[in-house]
């Protein structure tokens, strides 16, 4: 029976390659994929660079969720309206729980590449008012378990700085060729993800950079195999109960919670454009 339950892991059920604007390209948004990988309900992979004509995101806003940056490559500078500034290096995360209202930015701070993730999280109704939050980690404040980063949550014996909702992990994993992981969720994680940044990867079917990979709502291990060297993220978590409403930046619980995080919005937008932050 033991060696029955070693050979069993989760099935990928469904991959994409998103589709690409640019720099960005788009895996997962609260209209597709999100719905049923809630609470994690958008994720970009971005490569800018000042060659390629754009090297900033541009101030925007966003209400009900967190945004999660993961840097790969290159180092950003930051703004947002709950008044953080610094510089964000390869390897460093961005926490930006934006709750009832908030304003952002990022932008290149040199000639060079600017390479990373953006994930959305869906917040639960006592946190999508809330005041927002933003929390900043150097490369050497995200802790380690294995060839694994623990952006959100706990893997192993490290657990992430950051303040996340209960019940979800992100984690940032690099693989030498032939190199095989496997991922136990905790229990409950019956949503399970991962989109490959860079190189090849079995997970029982071969997953390319650029694409990212379902798995069935089990609560089986992921095992996964890397052929030539490979990264990336893999996100799991007890499924997100609530409905997706979603504004333009903006994803909340319901309709009521919804207008209040947009005239909130609106309200730090008129005073950003009074100062000459906004055109």
């Amino acid at each position: 029976m033991t060696a029955t339950v070693d050979v069993l892991q989760r099935a990928i059920v469904h991959r994409t390659q998103g589709s690409t604007h640019g720099p960005i390209t788009r895996l997962m948004s609260p209209g597709d994929v999100g719905e049923r990988l809630k609470p994690f309900i958008f994720l970009d992979i971005f490569r800018m660079s000042t060659s390629r004509g754009k090297s900033s995101f541009g101030m925007h806003p966003h209400s009900g969720i967190a945004t999660v940056t993961f840097m790969t490559e290159g180092k950003v500078a930051y703004e947002d309206t709950t008044g953080a500034t610094g510089v964000l290096l390869a390897g460093g995360v961005e926490w930006m729980r934006a709750g009832n209202g908030v304003w952002h930015d990022a932008t290149l701070t040199s000639e060079s590449l600017m390479q990373g993730f953006q994930l959305w999280v869906a917040l639960p109704p006592e946190l999508e008012n809330a005041p927002p939050m933003s929390t900043y980690l150097a490369p050497s404040q995200v802790p380690q378990s294995g060839p694994a980063r623990v952006l959100l949550g706990q893997y192993g014996n490290a657990q992430s700085l950051i303040e996340a909702p209960n019940d979800m992990n992100y984690l940032a994993v690099s693989l030498k060729d032939g190199e095989h992981w496997r991922y136990t969720p905790p229990a409950g994680h019956s949503v399970a993800w991962l989109a490959v940044s860079v190189g090849l990867l079995n997970a029982g079917g071969l997953i390319n950079g650029g694409e990212l990979a379902i798995f069935d709502e089990t609560e089986l291990p992921i095992d996964v195999v890397a052929q030539g060297h490979c990264s990336f993220v893999l996100g799991s978590a007890v499924k997100h109960p609530h409905d997706l409403v979603t504004g333009y930046y903006s994803v909340h619980t319901s309709e009521a919670a919804l207008a209040q995080g947009e005239s909130e919005i609106q309200r730090i937008g008129t005073r950003l454009r009074q100062q000459g932050r906004l055109k």
